[in-house]
């Protein structure tokens, strides 16, 4: 376990320098230049009359565009590994602090989302697993394949106009924090977590009734059976722990996408985190913001994949890694 450990954390840094030299070589292949992005008032639309070129390489030495793109990814990548993100372009802030302030919002909204799926995924998979070729199983089956099929953002768009054309009610829009208000952070978040988690929610579910109705036709669920064992211990005991193997693999999965697909969520329900940054970000050609969190949802995303591997292991101790 150990040996298998130290080989995938090895993995990582491998994984983490493609993916840096990919997003550093894309921003400045991407037509628009940072330093005309400010001086045109953070829409690039302005004439070169409003500034001399003699700003613009003053302004591209200060944010050090100017030097070459090696130079630049060595002297960004070096400080990363020291945790220093820089200096946004545009808000002129430290990018570590815009990120330990936002990242925590979107990963409460990830975290929430995901465990609104699974609480009620599983149990309607298993529902629809014993209940199988039943009404109860065909309403199950219809609901979740239009959860898979509906886009998150039509989701969140249709329940805003819900709420507030026919219950005349709008979430809070001022965000709040979790430990300063509780209730009125559960308000602003819930709506939000439930379009972002619909979708997973139905493909969990369906995953979860697959994998039932395979574990049901095991030699040791019949046996199980046969002596005498209640159908509760038999479905809880037996056939639920197996059958989870998959189930954590997806929402496991799901939890990584979630992390770097709330953009449109967060922007929709003016959520203050890490996607809504990244929209603005990219919006003002803020090259460190950006570097800074798709390096944070890689890193997350790599851990993440490790610690399902491990938890195959605890659900199948069949499963051993040299």
């Amino acid at each position: 376990m150990q040996a298998y450990i130290v080989k995938r954390t090895l993995l990582f840094v491998p994984t983490l320098i493609m993916v840096t030299i990919v997003i550093f070589a894309l921003l400045r292949v991407v037509p628009g230049d940072p330093a005309v992005m400010l001086l045109s008032g953070g829409t690039g639309g302005g004439d070169e009359e409003d500034y001399s070129q003699e700003q613009l390489a003053a302004l591209r030495a200060k944010l050090g565009t100017d030097k070459p793109i090696v130079v630049q990814y060595a002297t960004w990548f070096g400080n990363m590994l020291r945790l220093d993100f820089g200096t946004s372009f545009f808000y002129e802030t430290p990018v570590a602090e815009d990120l330990k302030t936002k990242f925590p919002v979107t990963m409460e909204l990830a975290i929430l989302a995901t465990l609104l799926a699974i609480i009620v995924a599983v149990p309607l998979g298993v529902i629809s697993a014993i209940k199988q070729d039943t009404l109860g199983d065909y309403v199950t089956r219809i609901i979740t394949i239009a959860g898979v099929a509906m886009p998150s953002f039509w989701l969140a768009i249709l329940m805003i106009f819900v709420l507030v054309l026919i219950f005349g009610w709008m979430p809070p829009i001022i965000y709040v924090s979790l430990w300063d208000d509780p209730a009125g952070n559960l308000k602003q978040m819930f709506f939000p977590a439930l379009a972002l988690g619909f979708s997973n929610m139905a493909f969990i579910a369906r995953v979860t009734r697959s994998a039932m109705l395979e574990v049901f036709r095991e030699d040791y669920i019949r046996t199980a059976r046969s002596k005498g064992l209640a159908e509760k211990i038999v479905i809880t005991r037996h056939a639920l722990k197996n059958a989870l193997l998959p189930v954590v693999t997806i929402a496991g999965y799901e939890f990584g996408r979630l992390l770097g697909g709330t953009v449109i969520i967060e922007v929709i329900f003016m959520v203050p985190g890490i996607g809504r940054l990244l929209v603005t970000s990219i919006f003002h050609r803020d090259f460190p913001e950006i570097q800074a969190v798709i390096v944070l949802i890689t890193v997350l995303v790599l851990v993440l994949n490790m610690v399902l591997d491990l938890l195959y292991a605890w659900l199948n101790p069949r499963i051993r890694y040299s």
